[in-house]
């Protein structure tokens, strides 16, 4: 029996702004206390789930089983030392959630401790999100925060790890931001009405919460707070942020209780960030500089000139860094592609990374492949000369080394283990670049298994077309970086290309690159995917009829304002709890996130701001016109992108759409923005998302086993 979509009931409601009539007959769907919203959702949630079963019978059970087969179960992290310990996490057969465990590093594993088992925690629990754990200075107690929901309103608690009890101590109406000053002093951050963290708090351990003192309760609803101790161990450091402004303050862990000390006021449009070591501040700000600069500073209350230790530069956007005792280990991009810069600090260089390629005495970390990733991984000490950092490219699993800062000698810790083998050769990466209406170049990091052993990774015009899906996300500064995913192996397997446009909007190719991707500029980011989608077609890598666009949150902005422009160009899209009623949320100051985002896509009460948004929302700008087909994901309890976005999204496409695509809707009724919170639960919703481009890429329902 063929099923049919819910008919949702329409309920009129209309407002004017600035000259345009805004009508929305889905309005209602936002209230979830009416019993009709969530029958509703359950009722578009059956039918997507029965119209693939109808199209692609067990294949979504085939594909939960090939995913998780190739996680392996009983895994372990590496383990870090930090003080006296060694701390690491590892699961066993049928874990959801990591355990906790440490040793004394002078000890063999059978002193192992296990310290905070979230399996435990989890239990009876549909939802659970360890967003936090922090060691006190003292390794005696473990501050942690949980969320049991998806809402991202958490609570903290806290272990005496000697006694393996815990404390009274509960602390609610939490954000996930905590650090310590001495053992007997906590901070940590309170969200407001609106969900933003907006307060700072300090906990006396063992007192109630209604003790707690206020550090600082920021005013300003565009700014959130957090909080963090600091490498050196020497502050507690609070960080004060809009989208595009900060402030830092500083309170000394050996006087928690002391006032905090501002480290430079707020100006509208400097970003910064610090690190401590000895009697100055590194500070990595963007005054006066747009892809910023690193500068010793005197600490609060100090005399000191500033200087500039480390140039900004045209081509080289500086993302982070990290300070230890001897070396300064800067995070940068060039190009698009990541690199770690190690610069010796004894003795401290007279200068360093300017116009020239290296400076005296700084080296590259080098990598490999056309497209990667790479992060700092645990690195808890000050005194130190070994950097961990996390490796990761297209065809590569995830990997931890450990890098001597002296040496430069790398050791491989740990790669990820794909169950039932993967061996790279047998894929093929490649970053390409399109260039965009405008004139801008715009990179493209694509992935496939190669035919041939003899396959070229370069491209020639005699190549046969392929499926493809195209992801995309495109906003605050944030970037895409290229990655392994053994899940991914299920398309890639079955002849899927896939591909990341790395359009404006993100930082992939510095300041300038996110700067003209936003506010009135936000419409290059569109022009851009539609840029990558058309090389990909014009290059034969694929055709319209086999290319699918994917993207998430903002990324399902992107495809989604993407639909409505150019809906030819695909034959499906994927959206993940997509932003796709942006004018609406935009105007409601009481949503999270709304007035914190202005920055970012532009203040809608103003006639200029209303003007950018609603050119592009895509919920506001669906029209009569045929679309492809569409999977859309939302979560019941998601505070950053609401679940009626998606539902209201899905009404109106189907209301005013001229063909017969079949739209679907599932919502996950027990998760928030991020989805379940299981390292195998998530998989159920991945394995949807799959059978769903399987089926509308017409691919076979079985992997491809061909060695290349």
């Amino acid at each position: 029996m063929v099923s049919e979509p819910p008919v949702p009931s329409r309920r009129p409601t209309s407002r004017e702004l600035f000259g345009k009539l805004l009508a929305d007959d889905y309005a209602w769907m936002r209230d979830r206390d009416d019993p009709e919203v969530r029958a509703h959702l359950e009722a578009e949630r059956a039918h997507a789930e029965a119209v693939l079963d109808m199209r692609t019978g067990d294949l979504r059970a085939r594909l939960y089983r090939e995913l998780r087969g190739r996680i392996k179960e009983d895994e372990r992290s590496v383990p870090t030392k930090d003080g006296p310990w060694l701390y690491y996490s590892r699961t066993e057969q049928g874990d959801e959630y990591p355990r906790h465990c440490r040793r004394p590093h002078a000890r063999d594993e059978a002193s192992e401790q296990v310290y905070l088992n979230e399996n435990l925690l989890a239990e009876a629990h549909d939802y659970f999100d360890l967003a936090a754990l922090a060691i006190s200075p003292s390794h005696r107690l473990c501050a942690y925060i949980v969320d049991l929901d998806g809402d991202e309103i958490y609570t903290l608690r806290i272990k005496n790890l000697a006694t393996e009890e815990l404390l009274e101590d509960t602390l609610v109406g939490c954000g996930r931001a905590l650090g310590w000053g001495n053992d007997d002093v906590l901070f940590y951050t309170r969200l407001d009405p609106a969900h933003r963290p907006w307060q700072v708090w300090r906990h006396q351990i063992g007192s109630d919460q209604a003790n707690d003192v206020c550090v600082h309760e920021e005013r300003d609803p565009k700014f959130f707070v957090s909080v963090y101790r600091t490498r050196s161990d020497a502050f507690v450091a609070m960080s004060i942020d809009s989208q595009v402004t900060s402030e830092m303050w500083l309170i000394p862990t050996a006087t928690p209780t002391a006032p905090a000390q501002l480290v430079a006021a707020r100006r509208e449009g400097v970003e910064y960030g610090l690190a401590h070591r000895g009697d100055q501040l590194f500070v990595l700000s963007n005054d006066g500089a747009r892809n910023f600069a690193i500068e010793l500073r005197a600490l609060p209350g100090h005399e000191g000139e500033t200087r500039v230790l480390v140039q900004h530069r045209d081509d080289v956007l500086l993302e982070d860094m990290d300070v230890f005792a001897g070396h300064l280990v800067i995070w940068e991009r060039h190009d698009g592609l990541q690199r770690v810069r190690v610069v010796p600090l004894d003795p401290m260089p007279a200068r360093a990374g300017d116009d020239s390629a290296l400076a005296p005495g700084e080296h590259l970390i080098e990598f490999p492949d056309p497209a990667y990733s790479v992060w700092g991984d645990s690195n808890p000490e000050f005194e130190t000369t070994t950097l961990r950092f996390g490796y990761t490219s297209l065809t590569t699993p995830a990997s931890i080394y450990d890098y001597d800062l002296r040496t430069r000698d790398r050791t491989l810790r740990k790669r990820e283990e794909v169950v039932g083998g993967h061996d790279p050769a047998h894929y093929r990466s490649a970053r390409i670049w399109t260039q965009a209406s405008d004139g801008a170049r715009v990179p493209i990091s694509l992935v496939w298994r190669a035919q041939s052993q003899s396959q070229p990774q370069s491209t020639d015009a005699s190549r046969s077309p392929r499926p493809t899906v195209l992801e995309g996300y495109g906003a605050y500064g944030l970037t895409m970086d290229p990655s392994f995913s053994s899940a991914r192996l299920s398309l890639l397997d079955r002849g899927v290309i896939w591909a990341m446009a790395h359009v404006r909007g993100g930082g992939e190719l510095g300041r300038s690159w996110y700067d003209t991707g936003k506010l009135a500029a936000k419409h290059n980011s569109f022009d851009d995917f539609v840029a990558c989608a058309e090389h990909l077609i014009h290059e034969r890598w694929t055709t319209p009829a086999q290319l699918v666009a994917t993207g998430g949150s903002a990324g399902g902005l992107l495809v989604g304002a993407v639909a409505n422009a150019r809906p030819e160009l695909f034959t499906a899209i994927v959206a993940d709890v997509p932003f796709v009623d942006v004018l609406n949320t935009m105007l409601d100051p009481s949503l999270p996130l709304s007035l914190v985002e202005r920055d970012e896509w532009g203040d809608p009460t103003s006639a200029e701001g209303f003007a950018w948004i609603h050119a592009y929302a895509p919920y506001e700008n669906v029209r009569a016109q045929a679309y492809p087909a569409m999977f859309v994901l939302a979560g019941w309890n998601d505070p950053r992108v609401g679940y009626w976005e998606s539902a209201k999204w899905v009404a109106r496409l189907r209301d005013r759409k001229t063909d017969d695509h079949q739209i679907l809707l599932w919502t996950n009724m027990d998760a928030g923005h991020a989805g379940p919170s299981g390292r195998f639960e998530y998989l159920h919703e991945l394995a949807l998302e799959y059978a769903f481009l399987i089926d509308h890429l017409g691919l076979p329902n079985a992997a491809d086993p061909r060695v290349a």
